[in-house]
């Protein structure tokens, strides 16, 4: 099955009233992992690279990009590439050629006329381009090198007039929302703010986009998608699976030094842990 994009599955997920899951990839085994679990519930995926990942791998976008794309082309279900949090101009003029069909541009650190006119540029470059584009309003927060959250302070959360009038002002095509979760939750407590995401999603007309899912019990992720949410973004949640895996492996087994027999614990729960999320999200084909 060939490539498909981000756009085309956020667009086809909102008018089935379901959501497409979007997961962070860093390594070869996270791609596989991903790719694994969505065929295993039948249902279409975002294999998501973001800044700090291409950092990770030495300022290199392309080696991993060209490994999702190739996996991608060989799987039994869509798959779409997509960068994530990008705030380097210079990345997010990499994303064409390597394969991406949608950006995710943050600039919402910035004050709001900043985020703005930053935003508005990088959808100009974009859409020239064909790329679908991502924004972010409000403060989610969780990212590495940032302080730490507070999803609950005053002011935090997404202000459905003032997402009204950045949508219109900056021609995004998805906006991410602040609605209570944070980026990098290791538990599964946070819980939704549904009477806000209610009123985002009777005030915006493009899709809407939940960060920091990974903090979510299955339940909690289920309503957002039902009052919503059309694509879901999770990393944290996998890198607590393959840690988890690895580390139980290593322990019954001190004496293993071959790098394929964790690996392979590591790939296979980051697979089961996707197959749960989307099941939770009633992704759909």
């Amino acid at each position: 099955m060939s490539l498909t994009s981000t756009g085309e599955l956020v667009a086809r997920a909102a008018a089935a009233r379901s959501a497409v899951a979007s997961f962070n990839i860093i390594t070869l085994e996270h791609v596989e992992a991903v790719i694994a679990g969505a065929e295993s519930v039948d249902a279409p995926v975002v294999l998501q690279v973001s800044e700090n990942a291409v950092r990770f791998r030495h300022g290199r976008l392309l080696p991993l990009a060209r490994a999702a794309v190739a996996a991608a082309e060989r799987a039994a279900v869509p798959v779409a590439l997509h960068l994530d949090h990008v705030r380097s101009d210079a990345l997010l003029r990499q994303a064409p050629d390597a394969g991406f069909s949608s950006v995710m541009y943050d600039a919402a650190r910035l004050p709001y006329a900043d985020n703005l006119t930053a935003t508005r540029a990088a959808v100009d470059w974009a859409h020239a381009q064909g790329l679908w584009i991502e924004a972010e309003l409000g403060e989610i927060g969780g990212k590495a090198g940032e302080p730490a959250p507070d999803a609950h302070a005053p002011g935090a959360r997404t202000d459905p007039d003032r997402a009204r009038a950045f949508v219109a002002a900056s021609g995004v095509d998805a906006l991410a929302v602040a609605v209570g979760t944070t980026h990098a939750m290791t538990t599964r407590t946070a819980t939704v703010d549904h009477a806000l995401l209610e009123r985002l999603a009777a005030t915006l007309d493009v899709p809407l986009v939940l960060h920091g899912s990974s903090g979510l019990p299955d339940d909690e992720l289920a309503a957002a998608v039902s009052g919503g949410i059309a694509k879901v973004n999770v990393g944290t949640a996998l890198n607590i699976a393959m840690t988890g895996a690895i580390r139980e492996y290593l322990t019954a087994r001190p004496e293993a030094v071959d790098s394929r027999g964790y690996l392979t614990a590591g790939r296979d729960a980051m697979a089961r842990a996707v197959a749960g999320i989307m099941k939770a999200l009633g992704a759909v084909r």
